[in-house]
């Protein structure tokens, strides 16, 4: 039986902290709707004591939202849970998302405390948080960098007094896969009560780990995924939420499966990039301009015969146009056969031989041959000695 990873949208929130990324409560709203018809289990709308403007477009976003539980950030501090539970209060199901830091690094040197204080003041948060919401998630910031003992003591103490999910932040993107694998799978065989509630993933992909590392909690015990579309983030980013979905969409052998309509993440992609002004790199998995396109030779003529040579995702399934041949000096005869047949044009062996030729030395000096490129290639070389 296959079993349901919920998907933990954290786009409108880690996500808009990238410098130039903000957004107005307008697009927020925007961006919001989508992510709630994509079919995410859980929003995080944001941090509502960082600023009036939070406040108001996260409560804008609670009213608003029809199936996903809404969410707000706090820090363990009383006043913080006070401000996101009135910001959450108009949600259909919402939740409270508190914590505190809880690796040596953090709690010597940022909160300049002792392990005792930061597991007194996690338990207090949770504790404060049911008084407002059933649903309290906890978080161990720095989770990745933790003593797992300790970790395991806070994580058992919060699910004590009411916490309903526990995140495992790998807050700087420190971890490799297998420590992380390792990390969840500790807590499950070594916390009491943790089967009753959700272990999440919230990875950073400061070492461009971030989705294997979501990847591996998975498969060790983890059944939410904190993830962003595109993978935005603080610093290098966060989990993908595409690459994510899609890689337990594509193996069998992952006995898991999310809520995600796939075929919007194209256009949900190309909503956040443009509403936060951060283009998507080309090369990026699932959702990038190239991820679908074919210059060499070799490829293209692979996928003409059979698009799954080169190709395991369906690109028509995530919501892109389809597989692009694209026209470059590595393009071989099928490719451009293929191209110039787009466009209407049939030629016989020769006829393509001699345009090919021509092509080449085109193609070497423009780098991208397109449509209107072919066009006057097949005017000048063929249609024109067809007419002598």
């Amino acid at each position: 039986m296959a079993e349901k990873i919920k998907i933990f949208d954290t786009t409108l929130r880690d996500g808009e902290q990238v410098p130039g990324c903000q957004l107005n409560k307008e697009d927020k709203l925007i961006v919001a709707k989508a992510l709630d018809n994509l079919g995410v289990d859980i929003i995080e709308a944001g941090f509502p004591i960082s600023s009036p403007a939070d406040f108001d477009s996260v409560k804008s976003i609670a009213e608003q939202t029809q199936h996903a539980i809404v969410c707000g950030l706090t820090r363990a501090i009383e006043k913080d849970i006070d401000v996101a539970a009135e910001a959450i209060k108009p949600a259909k199901r919402a939740r409270i998302h508190t914590g505190i830091g809880t690796s040596d690094l953090h709690v010597f040197s940022k909160l300049r405390t002792t392990r005792e204080d930061v597991l007194e003041r996690a338990v207090a948060a949770v504790k404060y948080a049911k008084k407002y919401v059933e649903d309290v998630e906890f978080y161990a910031e720095d989770a990745g960098r933790t003593d797992n003992e300790f970790l395991a003591r806070v994580v058992e103490e919060v699910i004590k007094v009411g916490a309903t999910v526990i995140n495992i932040p790998d807050t700087t993107g420190y971890c490799l896969p297998s420590h992380f694998g390792n990390k969840i799978k500790y807590l499950k065989e070594n916390v009491t009560g943790v089967h009753k509630v959700d272990l999440s993933a919230h990875c950073h992909n400061d070492l461009g780990l971030a989705t294997a590392n979501a990847i591996a909690a998975v498969q060790n015990g983890a059944t939410q995924v904190e993830c962003t579309i595109n993978g935005i983030g603080e610093r290098a980013g966060n989990t993908s939420l595409e690459e994510v979905v899609m890689i337990i969409r594509q193996h069998e052998d992952l006995p898991y499966f999310t809520d995600i309509n796939v075929q919007m993440l194209t256009e949900i992609s190309h909503l956040v990039a443009h509403k936060m002004n951060m283009p998507v790199q080309a090369n990026k998995a699932i959702v990038g301009s190239n991820a679908f396109a074919h210059s060499s030779g070799i490829h293209q003529d692979g996928v003409l015969k059979n698009r799954e040579n080169y190709e395991i995702i369906d690109p028509l399934t995530v919501g892109a146009s389809g597989s692009s041949i694209v026209l470059t000096a590595r393009s071989g005869r099928h490719a451009l056969n293929y191209r110039i047949d787009k466009i209407g044009v049939k030629l016989n062996k020769e006829q393509l031989e001699e345009v090919y030729q021509h092509f080449l030395v085109l193609a070497d000096e423009i780098s991208l041959v397109n449509d209107e490129d072919l066009k006057k290639l097949v005017a000048d070389y063929v249609v024109t000695n067809i007419d002598s």
